[in-house]
């Protein structure tokens, strides 16, 4: 297999790469990293040495690349078989760039940092960045409700990378800080879940889900 995907179920930036490579026909291995068995991290930090997942090691070209947006573009280029995940008018790509953007720095962003708050041992909260972050995470709401209020997925009625970024960052940002009131939102959420690849994203995920610490 020439490409390996370095990553983890549960991570929501790998959940990303792999609902596009279902849509796109990559074929892939995946590798699984456990940052608990010391051989598994000290191999990842070999490979990757900011120790980001996801990371895809393409064999066949020679090349490691970090970057959740940049894989999935990189996956299209070279490898893709159907779908593709940014369209060739430029406007639309433009387009879906800009919304995978607000994703991952409006919903990703915010989401992950109440989540790793969760974590922190009693003591070392934050609860002033978690205010903060659930404020972004209620103005992100209220502009992609708008986005998709008359639209079947993020940037029109194409599947796009804006679509991949959004469903696990959207599915776990509604464990954290429900997004229910926000109607067209929920309806687009419902959708993600139920798009044949990242149901398969949340099916390989489910045997880690009970370590989520909502």
């Amino acid at each position: 297999m020439s490409l390996i995907l370095h990553m983890h179920p549960l991570s929501s930036y790998c959940m990303k790469v792999v609902t596009p490579f279902y849509e796109m026909g990559v074929a892939h291995e995946k590798a699984l990293i456990d940052f608990g068995d010391e051989a598994s991290a000290a191999a990842f930090r070999a490979l990757a040495p900011m120790s980001h997942m996801p990371v895809l090691e393409d064999r066949a070209r020679g090349q490691v690349l970090p970057e959740s947006s940049v894989i999935i573009e990189y996956a299209q280029t070279h490898y893709a078989k159907s779908a593709l995940m940014i369209p060739r008018d430029p406007e639309l790509a433009l387009a879906t760039r800009l919304w995978d953007r607000f994703s991952d720095n409006f919903v990703m962003t915010p989401m992950q940092k109440i989540v790793t708050d969760n974590l922190r041992p009693e003591g070392s909260h934050d609860p002033f960045g978690v205010g903060s972050a659930r404020t972004m995470l209620r103005n992100a709401y209220v502009q992609l409700d708008a986005r998709v209020s008359d639209k079947t997925w993020a940037t029109g009625e194409a599947f796009s990378l804006a679509d991949c970024a959004l469903a696990p960052a959207l599915w776990y940002a509604n464990k954290v800080e429900p997004l229910a009131a926000h109607k067209s939102l929920d309806a687009y959420l419902k959708r993600l879940i139920v798009r044949p690849s990242f149901a398969r994203t949340l099916e390989e995920a489910e045997p880690y889900l009970k370590f989520f610490p909502a």
